[in-house]
């Protein structure tokens, strides 16, 4: 293959790239739901015919970067059965489709050019319904993967360029709100047009062979600086691990992931054998979503020069092992509703845990939990049903060594490319108006480098009678790490206040919501990065003047002494704090009667433990 000139190669390179940030901007502004419009729960993505990985420069990486497996599998089922104008649409984690669960819908659409299939292009997004038993796919309790919604394997819902009828009468007489869910998936195929129109333009200016040959070439060169990266790493294996509170079914029983990574020369494995059995609950994953997280655990201590790089040449050197009946790896026809953010968001922090043992300079402590639910009832407003989510419970990033974790960035799993909503639109689409949203001091991993803020989210329920489900919700049992000395994440609470009453709600439950209750999430930030007590001083004074650790705390976790009326540093005061011992380690809790933010010292057994 001759050698591309580089004025081409980051033409064609940067070409594919801006091209799948602009299928994102499309679908955003053309879509209606919450979720995908305002949230921004998509990923789209360009891939080879081969189905090697071309561009997937944003997005969630369960819903993208397993996309290889279905291209295979797609590609197997049609095989000479595909032509232009044909779109796949599939959400079916086992049955050729390789999905994280059934609300993301994958609409998949083979590229031709002069008669040639070359590419792939994906855009998947969260659907606001994909029936089952309750909306949104977080339902606890399904039987099976059947009473959790539409399975639809890889199916051709438009070929050659004409929409199958009837099979879209079947698709949408089996979700809740037909018309909203058909608006998101045909702003999802006119993206995947649009695409196609801008690969085409693309292949005829260069000609097919310079845009291959230009990807391939990208693929070479960022598989050699990916191994490079590794191969910077000491060898050896690391062990990182990480549970979630409990599957939904068997209650108050934690589920935990381990994981084994072995860096050996310029490559690395990650093996997830000892982690639990698959469970009767919903939070298993398949293998491509647990091998999804796992390659973007990898990706996110590369160098961040590379960022705009990654493809299939990034994938190489990655190698995932995950045996069936794992929950890692579940057998059909397990629950899967809450993966993405259980058991999903335990794989990547379980091996976020085992790279910070072997790459210490580049350590990322947990972020926080993923507070969300679904709500389900009638808006007096309008008398029609409606289903409520958003991210605005979350906490924050967790902190990364040199940087404090960013305050705002919503859950791992979503690498923070899930958005915050806005509260003026939500009130207007749902009938809860808002309270309460903002940012608790101390509410944190503390270390060197802390972790983001926690928030305090409050809403008065102003529609009917419902159904709140929060299967997409964890933390309030098990602790989010810290890394390298840094404190954990604070456990998280979720309360409704009706009237006298205070009903403590759990995650992986689904509970009453009425007329009139006040649902309030107390959502911890992030971990904190090395030990707290190496933090500047100045930098701990300054936090307290920005209310985002109080005078206690700057006292007892970072030996740090505050004046508390002029919030000047005590330099003398200081000094003496941090020559000596502390007396214990401190961290945030909920006190469940008043829900103010408390320090609490760490018991004796914790601190054996820790």
């Amino acid at each position: 293959m001759s050698t591309i000139d580089p004025i081409t190669l980051s033409t064609v390179w940067y070409g594919f790239q801006s091209l799948c940030r602009e299928m994102r901007s499309v679908v955003t502004r053309t879509a209606q739901s919450y979720l995908i419009s305002t949230l921004r729960d998509l990923s789209v993505g360009v891939w080879l015919a081969d189905g090697s990985t071309v561009a997937v420069p944003e997005g969630l990486p369960s819903q993208f970067l397993g996309t290889s497996f279905a291209i295979t599998d797609i590609s197997k089922m049609y095989k000479d059965d595909l032509h232009p104008g044909d779109v796949i649409l599939t959400n079916d984690p086992f049955h050729g489709g390789h999905n994280s669960h059934l609300p993301d819908w994958g609409y998949i659409r083979p590229i031709f050019y002069e008669g040639e299939l070359v590419f792939f292009t994906l855009v998947r997004g969260h659907m606001m319904d994909t029936g089952g038993s309750f909306p949104g796919g977080y339902f606890a309790n399904a039987y099976d993967i059947i009473a959790e919604g539409l399975n639809i394997p890889p199916l051709k819902v438009v070929k050659r360029g004409v929409v199958d009828a009837d099979l879209n009468k079947l698709i949408f007489n089996n979700v809740r709100w037909p018309v909203e869910v058909k608006i998101d998936t045909d702003a999802m195929i006119a993206t995947g047009k649009f695409a196609e129109n801008r690969i085409v333009d693309l292949l005829r200016r260069y000609g097919k062979d310079t845009v291959l040959g230009a990807i391939h070439q990208m693929m070479d060169r960022t598989e050699r600086a990916v191994r490079a990266e590794i191969a910077a790493m000491p060898d050896g294996t690391y062990s990182g691990e990480s549970a979630t509170d409990d599957d939904g079914t068997v209650l108050d029983e934690p589920v935990t992931v381990r994981v084994d990574v072995t860096i050996k020369g310029d490559e690395i494995t990650l093996d997830f054998s000892r982690s639990d059995p698959q469970r009767p609950g919903f939070i298993n994953c398949v293998y491509a979503s647990t091998y999804a997280r796992a390659a973007a655990a990898v990706i996110v201590y590369m160098d961040p020069a590379l960022a705009d790089f990654h493809n299939e040449g990034s994938l190489r050197p990655i190698k995932v092992i995950a045996p069936l009946g794992n929950v890692t790896n579940c057998k059909y026809p397990a629950t899967v509703g809450a993966c993405p953010i259980s058991i999903g968001g335990q794989i990547l922090e379980s091996a976020v845990e085992a790279l910070s043992k072997a790459k210490p300079d580049r350590s990322i402590a947990s972020w926080g939990k993923h507070r969300g639910d679904y709500t389900f009832a009638a808006d007096p407003r309008t008398g029609e049903r409606y289903v409520r989510t958003t991210f605005d419970y979350d906490g924050s990033a967790g902190a990364v060594w040199g940087h404090d974790g960013m305050s705002g960035p919503t859950t791992l799993t979503t690498l923070g490319s899930v958005q915050r909503g806005s509260i003026e639109e939500a009130e207007i689409r749902f009938p809860w108006r808002m309270l309460k949203l903002e940012g608790r001091a101390n509410f944190n991993g503390h270390g060197r480098w802390r972790g983001g803020m926690g928030f305090d989210w409050r809403a008065v329920n102003e529609g009917s009678d419902g159904r709140m489900s929060t299967g997409s919700s964890d933390g309030d049992v098990v602790h989010g790490k810290g890394a390298q000395g840094g404190q954990r994440v604070p456990l998280a609470r979720t309360f409704i206040l009706r009237g006298e009453q205070k009903v403590r709600v759990k995650p992986h439950r689904i509970d009453p919501v009425k007329r009139g209750d006040v649902v309030v999430k107390l959502s911890p930030g992030g971990g904190g990065v090395g030990d707290p007590r190496e933090r500047p001083v100045e930098r701990v004074a300054m936090d307290v003047r920005n209310e985002k650790v109080t005078v206690e705390a700057a006292r007892l976790i970072y030996g740090v002494a505050v004046d508390p009326r002029s919030l000047k540093l005590d330099e003398a005061a200081t000094k003496k704090l941090r020559a000596k011992r502390p007396e214990g380690r401190y961290e945030a809790v909920i006190n469940e009667q008043t829900l103010e933010i408390e320090l609490k010292p760490y018991s004796e057994e914790e601190e054996k433990a820790l």
